[in-house]
């Protein structure tokens, strides 16, 4: 127990003493709200201005592409009244082509799509001469670029409200009744407990879901790859041979894989600490708002944190320290990685249906299955209520692989660490693992 306790203190010691530890420790949490925030705001300012026209062959939808001037707080805005309005950083240069042929009339539109600068414009939207009275009529987007369908898609949003605007009206109806029959609702997403608690949901939820499975698995894979590396770094400096002539490399795993997740564990309580002294302005300021942000982030949420963090930590790093046993170079070890990464890392890239249907079949499929349960099950709970009996289940049976992975882990680290040359094929692998 000592020699096991000295490697988990030397692993330790060893990672959070190193500058760039401290600094990514403080350093991380910041990046991970710049890469949060920063899309948003480059998609909302850094896009700059596009320049369309609009090819009108009714010649009666003027109005639709004006940009309207702010209304006072007492009217309806454009949303609740069922109006669509262009997004600031659209210019729209509209030509009135009522009895005219709407295409001919925006060939030379778009042939100043390619000319310099100054002149050219981004698109050209085309509106059919028969659209108001044929329900089949089909609109058409000339663009400079092949999948600018956001532009397109707020173009046709604006277009055919005011098409049914317009129809509207020629039945008779008034334009305050209009805004009445095209008002739209807006949606509060409840969430509805087992016990018949109603909770908010909606994308806060979607969210949170994102940024604590990220928690959980970022850090298991990171520290893994530390491990790795580690023990190739030993193999290669001949280092390895001295350590297990003093102790047996079953103490030599264990201290590693405990003395790497104490340094994962320590990193996580830093950022709880910093997100949490943030958060609690953000919570306070919610509360006054009349929002109650703490049943997104229950207590339990933090225990079950804890626990399906280990068991992910302590299952994937098994995988990351046979493929440092059995290699001879980090290159050699990442080809042999790479591939079994990507297999492990399936529960986030079906996140989105597990956190938009988190009782489906192939939710808790993932969620009772080895290796992909810790972080699918955490996910689970996160977003909904999962029975008592499948979080027991799916800790039970990651307790049950981890048990299996580390006397595997140890069988192969035991003659991996001191080979040297080709890499074993998997019959050699598990030739070792009968023979150790």
């Amino acid at each position: 127990m000592k020699k096991l306790l000295a490697v988990l203190k030397r692993e330790y010691l060893q990672t959070v003493r190193k500058k760039m530890f401290i600094i990514m420790t403080f350093l991380m949490p910041v990046l991970i709200a710049a890469v949060l925030v920063l899309p948003s705001l480059i998609m909302a300012r850094g896009m700059g201005e596009k320049k369309i026209a609009v090819v009108d062959g009714t010649g009666k939808l003027g109005q639709a592409f004006t940009k309207a001037p702010a209304q006072p707080s007492s009217q309806e805005t454009p949303r609740r009244s069922g109006r669509r309005s262009l997004p600031d950083n659209m210019k729209v240069e509209y030509v009135d082509a009522a009895g005219k042929d709407a295409e001919e009339a925006a060939k030379p539109l778009t042939a100043r799509m390619s000319d310099a600068r100054d002149t050219r414009i981004d698109g050209v939207f085309v509106i059919p001469g028969d659209a108001l009275t044929n329900t089949d009529a089909r609109l058409k987007y000339y663009s400079r670029a092949a999948a600018d369908f956001m532009s397109q898609e707020r173009l046709a949003s604006i277009t055919n409200s005011a098409v049914q605007r317009d129809r509207l009206a020629g039945r008779g109806l008034s334009s305050d009744e209009v805004d009445t029959v095209l008002r739209t609702m807006s949606v509060d997403a409840v969430q509805l407990s087992k016990s018949g608690e109603e909770k908010k949901g909606g994308i806060a939820n979607f969210f949170v879901g994102f940024m604590m499975t990220g928690l959980l698995l970022i850090p298991s894979f990171m520290y893994g790859l530390e491990i790795m590396r580690g023990i190739i770094q030993e193999k290669t400096d001949r280092v390895v041979e001295v350590l297990v002539s003093s102790m047996s490399t079953q103490q030599l795993l264990v201290g590693k894989i405990l003395g790497v997740a104490l340094v994962g564990l320590t990193q996580i309580g830093v950022w709880f600490i910093m997100f949490g002294a943030v958060g609690a302005f953000g919570i306070a300021t919610a509360a006054m708002a009349g929002e109650n942000v703490l049943q997104l982030l229950r207590p339990s949420t933090f225990v079950y944190f804890f626990i399906f963090f280990v068991l992910a930590y302590l299952t994937y790093v098994c995988i990351y320290a046979i493929g440092g046993a059995v290699s001879n170079s980090e290159k050699e070890a990442q080809q042999l990685i790479a591939p079994i990464t990507m297999i492990m890392m399936l529960p986030w890239f079906l996140l989105v249906a597990i956190i938009t249907n988190p009782d489906s079949p192939l939710s808790v499929a993932f969620s009772l299955s080895p290796v992909f349960g810790p972080m699918t099950m955490y996910v689970r709970i996160l977003v909904a209520e999962p029975p008592m009996w499948h979080i027991a289940l799916t800790i039970l049976i990651s307790i049950a692989t981890i048990a299996v992975f580390f006397w595997a882990t140890a069988k192969i680290f035991r003659v991996g660490i001191l080979s040297y040359g080709k890499r074993p094929t998997i019959p050699e692998l598990w030739r070792w693992i009968k023979v150790a």
